[in-house]
């Protein structure tokens, strides 16, 4: 097929003519497209040289209906220390737009059931089906301001001195001709099988019919028309190079049922039609449209309902790359939502991976920047991906002009700021280097489901728990053993135990060592090392595993070396795993600046996975940056509560600040499912019992914690040591004249079986020393809480 230029209906779909030499005038085409290299032998990455761009044009499509999507006041703000983040706008809505489930739906639109939409996480209103005949135009017509020459792209068919413009005709700059009526009308038969019943909409190619299809039980069908090259042969060859199509199945990709061929009415050429099924709803850019008539300003779609449609959108892009085929133009504009269902429904860009002849389409502010010189891949694809989501979730004004390659950062746009992983999956999948972005759709859906886990989380004050694919579970615990200190603050743990804790990534089943890996069972690191000593050296796999052996066993020298091999070992520019490690590395080195940089690298590569942010919150903590600690600590706890490592380290970081009450409130919120509940318990009743910043303890923190000791199921000595602790908070209350005390009058009240009198708690340490000294392991530890039992006890006649 010979390139061409874009044509008039190239700007109604959103595509920019290129500046480039016109080809001859029969050749026309109605989308944007660049001609690939030509590659001789077996396909290659192609470079050749660059082509000239397409013009910088306005996409009508979702981003800019009113200007820049609106100047919606928008307000960010966290509430210190490292307290809840909140977005607010100028709404009745919820200040944190996740997705429908924050608030109801009404009219029409209902919660969706059936739990793949969202990955039942979100709830998304559902679109109609609409009847296909409502859908027909009454009066098919093409805009003055959509009409441009498909050879040249100069303006055609304009009005002029109050005279309406002409709806074909030839073009005054090139002179070829254009025609914007439809080439077909009510009641035409196609290929003596499809019965047109009127025009649906205009399209990058034309107009687009609906028919019925006689040979099959009358069914809908969409009909759309193919390039019109003005040549049988050629027309005949184009259908036949497009019959590939109809071996695309996939829910989320619409049907191919057929190429047929009908003779323009008014030249006699054959016209080659797509025949496909027909899918009822609203196009993603529809519902963004009317989401904005609803609340009455450019505000975009909810965060949750975006990425729910990115996870529906992603399974049928990942579906054409298995079977060797690009989409090359996704756009909001070519994915509808029927019921609670997400199709794409344009296939006119789809290319073999191996075709470099077919011209290329695209659509500007959504294509790849290495499209004019390196061809269509996977990358270029899932560049698109970013880019639909990024428009349908942010007022994206300049996405096809000054951003028309990047994304604005985080001190521009709010959401960003808010939600930095989905940020950072739109910043990994629009990277400038296409080795750098996801490498495959599945990849990217599974980050952006962690990423809509803690969205979700977030938005609605729930847990969202789920399991990584690429990080291996939390089988141990750091910091949540330590003591509650005397000013009422929980010390930091030490940094070569947490380097040696993190989760580590999955081994790569494909690593020509992941066998032998699998059978070593060694579990202490002296024989760990021992066993990897006789694996394959030159896997990065071994490496990598020694480097965290080397870090268990203290020698983090060896580790340094262990990771140096094995990054002269990796292939993959892509690879986050070294720089996991060497964060590690740089943790227990106590160097946490350094840490948070390494660990940042790997958030940005795997932005829907915990462990990256644990590790950068217990890094920030080291450095003394609370509030970044607290954030990330947050969005871990909040996220996922099995990962008791963040509400110990929450907990450590609030205290650090003073905010006993919300590190209290962290504690007491471990689930008693846990493992860990009765040291989060402990630990809470020790910071009631010690406030920070010289406050005196009041009666309630007293009662409070005597409460929550009795519920505890603890044995003997630990039951006594803490009952001792807080008679000797109480005591020391009384001694510091009772501040907060109840109002006077209040009946008589105790404390753990004691009244809250001097002699009473007396009386009561001296019955806890005694207990405590019959379980001391020692002779001396005995003889001290006796001394202690004897000095407490009151005076009395005996």
């Amino acid at each position: 097929m010979t390139p061409a230029s874009g044509g008039a209906a190239r700007r109604a779909s959103g595509a920019a003519p290129a500046e480039r030499p016109r080809p001859a005038s029969s050749q026309r085409h109605a989308t944007e497209f660049v001609p690939p290299p030509t590659i001789a032998g077996p396909p290659v990455a192609p470079k050749p040289k660059p082509r000239p761009e397409p013009r910088p044009e306005p996409d009508p499509g979702v981003a800019e209906p009113t200007g820049a999507l609106g100047e919606s006041s928008v307000t960010l703000s966290v509430d210190p220390p490292g307290g809840a983040l909140t977005i607010s706008r100028p709404s009745r809505e919820s200040p944190l737009r996740t997705g429908s489930s924050t608030a109801p739906t009404t009219g029409g639109r209902r919660a969706s059931t059936r739990g793949r939409l969202g990955a039942g996480l979100v709830e998304v209103p559902v679109v109609p089906v609409k009847d296909p005949a409502s859908a027909v135009l009454s009066d098919p017509a093409v805009g003055e301001s959509k009409r441009f020459c498909n050879s040249c792209g100069a303006e055609v068919g304009r009005s002029r001195n109050g005279a309406p413009g002409a709806t074909e005709g030839d073009c005054e700059t090139c002179g070829t001709y254009f025609n914007f009526r439809p080439r077909l009308v009510q009641g035409d038969l196609v290929a003596g099988q499809y019965e047109v019943l009127g025009c649906l909409a205009y399209g990058g190619l034309g107009w687009v019919y609906l028919a019925k299809d006689h040979n099959v039980s009358d069914r809908w069908v969409v009909l759309k028309g193919m390039i019109d090259t003005g040549d049988a042969t050629s027309m005949a060859s184009a259908v036949a190079e497009r019959r590939f199509l109809a071996e695309v199945e996939h829910p989320n990709v619409v049907r191919i049922y057929n190429f047929v061929q009908h003779p323009d009415p008014k030249t006699g050429n054959l016209v080659g039609y797509i025949v496909m099924e027909y899918v009822g709803g609203q196009s993603l850019r529809q519902l963004a449209l009317s989401h904005h008539r609803e609340t009455g300003r450019a505000e975009p779609l909810p965060i949750g309902q975006v990425i729910a449609y990115g996870l529906e959108i992603l399974p049928a892009i990942g579906y054409l790359h298995s079977i060797d085929m690009l989409y090359c133009d996704l756009k909001p504009d070519n994915v509808i939502q029927s019921g609670e269902q997400l199709k794409l429904i344009d296939l006119g860009a789809v290319r073999q991976t191996d075709d470099y002849e077919s011209p290329l389409f695209f659509t500007l502010g959504y294509s790849a920047p290495e499209l004019a010189t390196e061809g269509a891949s996977v990358a270029s694809d899932i560049y698109t991906v970013g880019r639909t989501l990024a428009v349908l979730s942010i007022e994206f004004s300049g996405y096809t002009t000054r951003h028309k390659y990047t994304l604005p950062g985080p001190d521009e746009e709010p959401l960003f700021a808010l939600f930095g992983s989905y940020y950072r999956v739109l910043k990994r999948a629009t990277h400038a280097d296409p080795v750098l972005r996801f490498a495959s759709a599945e990849e990217m859906a599974d980050q952006l489901t962690g990423v809509l886990r803690e969205v979700m989380a977030l938005g609605t004050g729930r847990p969202r728990p789920g399991t990584s694919t690429v990080f291996a579970v939390e089988t141990r615990t750091f910091g949540s053993g330590l003591v509650v200190g005397e000013r009422g603050s929980l010390p930091s743990p030490d940094p070569l135990e947490v380097a040696s804790i993190l989760p580590l990534p999955l081994v790569d089943t494909q690593d020509h060592a992941a066998s032998a890996l699998a059978s070593i069972t060694a579990t202490e690191p002296a024989e760990l090392v021992a066993a990897l000593a006789s694996a394959p050296q030159d896997s990065i796999e071994v490496r990598l595993r020694m480097v965290r052996a080397r870090l268990e066993l203290g020698d983090l020298r060896a580790a340094q070396g262990e990771l140096e091999a094995a990054r002269r070992l990796v292939t993959d520019p892509a690879d986050w795993r070294p720089d996991w490690y060497q964060g590690l590395i740089r943790l227990a080195t106590r160097r946490p600046d350094e840490a948070g940089r390494a660990f940042e690298r790997v958030y940005d590569a795997v932005p829907g996975e915990i462990p990256p942010k644990l590790a950068l919150a217990v890094s920030a903590e080291y450095a003394g940056n609370y509030f970044a600690a607290a954030r990330y600590y947050e969005l871990v706890w909040r996220t996922d509560r099995a990962w008791v490592s963040a509400a110990f380290g929450l907990a450590r970081v609030y205290l650090a600040q003073g905010a006993r009450a919300s590190a209290i409130e962290v504690l007491e919120a471990v689930p008693d499912t846990s493992s860990h509940h009765v040291a989060a318990q402990v630990a809470a009743i020790k910071t009631k019992l010690r406030p920070a910043d010289n406050a005196a303890v009041v009666e309630h923190d007293l009662h409070d914690a005597a409460r929550r000791l009795e519920r505890l199921s603890l044995d003997a000595e630990r039951r006594a040591l803490l009952t001792a602790e807080v008679l000797e908070a109480a005591h020391a209350w009384l001694r510091a004249g009772r501040p907060g005390a109840a109002p006077a009058g209040t009946a008589a009240r105790t404390l753990l079986g004691c009244q809250l009198s001097e002699r009473e708690l007396r009386f009561g340490l001296e019955r806890c020393y005694r207990a405590l000294a019959r379980l001391a392991g020692t002779t001396e530890q005995r003889h001290d809480l006796v001394d202690r039992a004897n000095a407490i006890r009151p005076r009395t006649l005996t």
